[in-house]
């Protein structure tokens, strides 16, 4: 089955921001010699990354969708970056940037993996391990993050205000 972009038109089928061709030349461009495999792996991992970004941002990005049946939240309307209105017809490079990066990611592992509890001390012969009781105890990934900031309302504890 291929792979369906969305193209800013906000299709109601779309299942990636990014295409094979243009992950592949974005891997390329940094050298990325993880970014392997046949075209249909890489559009499994293109799923799941845009499937993460979906689950890990839906509710925090600034604007609104630009349709209802539209299957992703981009594109989206009064969205505005560094001073400038960002089109509604369109995906910002950010986030079709983000997409590929996490699919290099989601090659190798699981970008949402389910999360237990944290181990306070483990020891084992003469090795000991003792974890931070306040760290995250699921991955995080900070670049990704500081990449789609300028398109999210607040941070992760905040919640948007809405006046009537």
């Amino acid at each position: 089955m291929a792979l369906v972009v969305e193209t800013g038109e906000g299709l109601s089928n779309s299942e990636s921001y990014i295409s094979v061709a243009a992950a592949d030349a974005r891997h390329t461009a940094f050298g990325n010699s993880a970014w392997t495999g046949e075209d249909a792996v890489k559009e499994a991992a293109l799923r799941r990354a845009t499937a993460y970004i979906e689950q890990a941002y839906r509710t925090r990005w600034t604007g609104q969708r630009k349709t209802q049946s539209q299957a992703l939240s981009w594109p989206r309307y009064d969205v505005i970056v560094d001073g400038c209105f960002i089109a509604s017809d369109s995906v910002p490079s950010d986030i079709a940037n983000a997409c590929a990066d996490l699919a290099l990611r989601a090659l190798s592992a699981d970008l949402a993996e389910d999360t237990t509890r944290a181990v306070i001390r483990e020891k084992v012969g003469p090795l000991e391990t003792e974890y931070d009781p306040n760290s995250p105890q699921g991955t995080r990934y900070r670049a990704i993050d500081a990449m789609l900031a300028p398109y999210l309302a607040g941070g992760g504890a905040s919640v948007r205000l809405i006046r009537a």
